[in-house]
């Protein structure tokens, strides 16, 4: 907690830096450390940052929003870095509320509290398929100080050791940061409560590791991963698989081999949760970023997640989709998805010390003055699948005879559906225009609300099958884009589970996308069917759509890492 400190300057300030320090800044001691924001006339580089650095200064946060940085600083470093040309502006890192998760506001994590579950996803056991977990992070322990995460294997090949001949479990940093986002319980931050608790911290994790040091792996350490998950679910509960990862489409996913691995993993009782993909933004041929949900976030059982942003605020009605996060329908089979989205942009969650991403990204560790472990932020769909599965895990606390189907049904009936007709964002590096349209295309059935979720007692009924998410077509003769359900009798006709009721009828969805309409020939998204975008997503040749979109690189799996946005 920021304490602020009483404020009287020794010397006068000149006319330059006085413009550039806030008034109340003056009069600090000189030998006091003080907390600031430091405004550049110019989107942040890491030479700017420097420029604080060398005074002493030490970085907390990046807010390229503002062309600046949040950072620790001596207050007698103001005067010489105010005369800096390149800054515009030096301000107190003001307080303004208690420390809350804005992910816990945005989803309901809060409300779902009162529910008297105690350690939300207590017994259930999570498999995080992804580069590792460094478990030596206080907030993956328990109580006794005993690592919650159970067991490791690793499937990617390398293996390195520290200066103390240790093994290292995650040299990428990528799985540990999705793993505190998941169960972390903000242990070194302040405990439960803090900005860094997650979503689910009474769970065990297991680490299977596929991606290496780069954030590389291949589809078959992917599927070995998937299988090791099958064979252990009896011996450690295993109830979720997370996949925050996943490569371009190359086929259908009834023939694509990854995702008849996470179809078995379903079959077997084990909840699949998918990042949908960063490329939100590939607008091929005026596509807008439709038809760019990766694999295996591309097959109908699983549940796949899109990104939101909470916009530094702890009311979720002003949240919207980040412009990166991809959007369906797939290719080849044109499914609807993704299914749900969740918060996943400037994430703050534990950190992997020595790792890639901490290497490449230091200006994104947040440092704690009193804490053993340093928070990293990192943004992307990769950071919305965590918060789905921990969502999944508190579901399986509550009624462990929950199906697969059961959950992905429930989280979609339950989701927030009030968003805006479309939003606009600029890229503050590129100076880029995106504008979003929140069909079901891009927000699928809404925003995931734990609170409603686990309030609910609504339950699927075995008979009605599987919860597949539809397949959508084009009519040419009446230019329109419509659902099918095909043997997903869940979304049918039940008034109950119905796809008026899952997906909402706004009518940025179309007026009626129960069965006839979804997007028509004037929609903003593509345009008539003769436009190129249109084309690329819908054309007769699905194989040359994909061909369009992903070139002819052989695209490795891959984490969906992008840099955040306002």
């Amino acid at each position: 907690m920021l304490i602020a400190c009483a404020l009287v300057l020794s010397a006068s300030l000149g006319v330059a830096e006085e413009h550039r320090i806030s008034p109340d800044l003056e009069g600090i001691p000189p030998s006091a450390q003080v907390q600031v924001l430091v405004q550049f006339k110019q989107t942040p580089t890491p030479k700017l940052h420097q420029k604080v650095l060398e005074r002493g200064g030490k970085f907390k946060r990046d807010l390229s929003l503002i062309k600046g940085g949040a950072y620790s600083l001596p207050a007698s470093a103001l005067k010489g870095l105010a005369q800096d040309d390149d800054v515009a502006l030096i301000s107190p890192d003001r307080p303004l509320r208690a420390s809350d998760s804005l992910t816990d506001s945005a989803i309901g994590t809060s409300a779902a509290r009162n529910l008297g579950l105690g350690k939300w996803g207590m017994g259930v056991g999570v498999a995080v398929i992804d580069s590792g977990i460094n478990d030596g992070h206080y907030d993956l322990r328990n109580s006794y100080y005993q690592s919650r995460v159970i067991y490791h294997q690793n499937f990617a090949g390398d293996s390195v050791y520290n200066s103390s001949g240790h093994l290292v479990y995650d040299t990428y940093g990528h799985g540990t940061h999705v793993a505190g986002i998941l169960a972390g319980d903000g242990t070194d931050d302040g405990g439960q409560g803090s900005d860094t608790t997650g979503v689910a911290y009474g769970v065990t994790l297991i680490d299977l590791r596929v991606l290496d040091q780069n954030g590389e792996g291949s589809d078959s350490a992917v599927i070995a991963a998937i299988q090791r998950a099958v064979a252990l679910k009896s011996v450690y509960n295993i109830r979720i698989i997370n996949l925050s990862l996943g490569r371009p489409v190359y086929g259908s996913y009834t023939t694509d081999p990854l995702c008849q691995a996470v179809e078995q993993a379903w079959a077997a009782g084990i909840t699949v949760v998918v990042a949908a993909g960063n490329f939100g933004r590939e607008s091929v041929d005026g596509s807008n970023g439709y038809g760019t949900v990766m694999a295996p976030g591309n097959d109908p059982f699983v549940i796949t997640v899109g990104a939101m942003k909470t916009m530094n605020t702890a009311w979720r009605s002003d949240d919207r989709i980040t412009t990166y996060s991809s959007k369906g329908p797939t290719l080849f089979d044109h499914v609807m998805k993704p299914d749900i989205v969740a918060p996943g942009n400037r994430i703050k969650s534990t950190i992997s010390p020595g790792s890639t991403l901490a290497a490449e990204y230091p200006y994104h560790i947040v440092t704690r003055m009193t804490g053993n472990y340093d928070y990293f932020v990192l943004s992307g769909t990769s950071m919305a699948t965590p918060v789905v599965s921990g969502a999944v895990a508190i579901l399986l606390q509550q009624d462990p005879t929950l199906t697969p189907d059961q959950i992905k049904a429930r989280l979609m009936k339950t989701a927030y559906k009030t968003f805006p007709a479309y939003s606009v964002s600029t890229d503050y590096t590129t100076g880029q225009t995106y504008t979003s349209y929140y069909d079901v295309f891009t927000v699928g059935a809404g925003y995931l609300d734990i609170a409603s979720a686990v309030g609910s007692k609504d339950k699927v009924p075995a008979t009605l099958g599987s919860a597949l998410s539809p397949r959508v077509v084009y009519n040419s003769s009446t230019n329109t884009v419509s659902l099918v359900n095909g043997n997903s009798n869940i979304w049918s006709g039940s008034v109950a589970w119905g796809t008026s009721v899952a997906w909402g009828t706004s009518v940025v969805w179309g007026t009626n996308v129960n069965g006839t309409t979804v997007l028509g020939s004037t929609s903003v998204a593509w345009g008539t069917s003769t436009n190129s975008g249109f084309s690329v997503i819908w054309g007769s040749s699905t194989a040359s759509a994909s061909s369009v979109l992903w070139g002819s690189d052989n695209h490795p799996v891959a984490v969906d890492y992008s840099d955040s946005e306002p």
